[in-house]
């Protein structure tokens, strides 16, 4: 235990733009999984904005929170629910299947081949269909890993966001889900 925590602070202070913690401070803020070397996955959103430029857009809706960073060339959403990180997600600038086979093959290597969850109208059965079909917004691919419990890694390819890379904590994504579709 006192050996995952102290990995657990050294790297938070060898990563680039994390904050120092105190032991106190990560035994109340559980990180899942450390998102670009940058943002705790679980943790509390409040303890990044500090550390960060102003958010290019800001939305709230209740207990979420939705902010948009630019991240070189691509955008970087931070989704927050209760204060904590549940979300974050990579949208590529350049959407090509190249982009999206180069991230696939990288995370399959790591983390295996992960379950194809695409979903493409019957005429796509080409790759040249199945690209069509997305930049209509008729269809989308998507794939997914889940190496632990508490969170997952999906890849998807879609209209609205182009090629995009997830980290989702997994209790806070169904505890946010349940809390909207429940209307409260």
């Amino acid at each position: 235990m006192r050996r995952g925590l102290i990995r657990l602070l050294a790297g938070l202070a060898l990563s680039s733009g994390a904050l120092l913690l105190t032991p106190a401070a990560v035994a109340e803020e559980p990180c899942l999984k450390m998102v670009f070397g940058r943002y705790c996955l679980g943790g509390d959103i409040n303890q990044i904005l500090p550390s960060s430029p102003p958010p290019a857009a800001r939305q709230t809706q209740g207990d979420s929170l939705a902010l948009v960073f630019p991240d070189g060339a691509n955008q970087l959403y931070l989704l927050a629910y209760s204060n904590r990180l549940y979300k974050v997600v990579r949208a590529h600038a350049v959407s090509t299947q190249l982009a999206f086979d180069d991230i696939y093959n990288d995370l399959r290597q790591i983390y295996g081949p992960g379950t194809d969850q695409s979903r493409f109208p019957d005429y796509a059965s080409t790759p040249a269909a199945r690209l069509a079909s997305i930049r209509r917004g008729e269809g989308r691919a998507l794939h997914r890993w889940e190496p632990s419990p508490a969170w997952s890694i999906e890849l998807s390819w879609t209209r609205e966001l182009g090629v995009s890379l997830a980290y989702i904590a997994t209790e806070l994504n169904a505890r946010r889900a349940a809390r909207m579709d429940g209307g409260l």
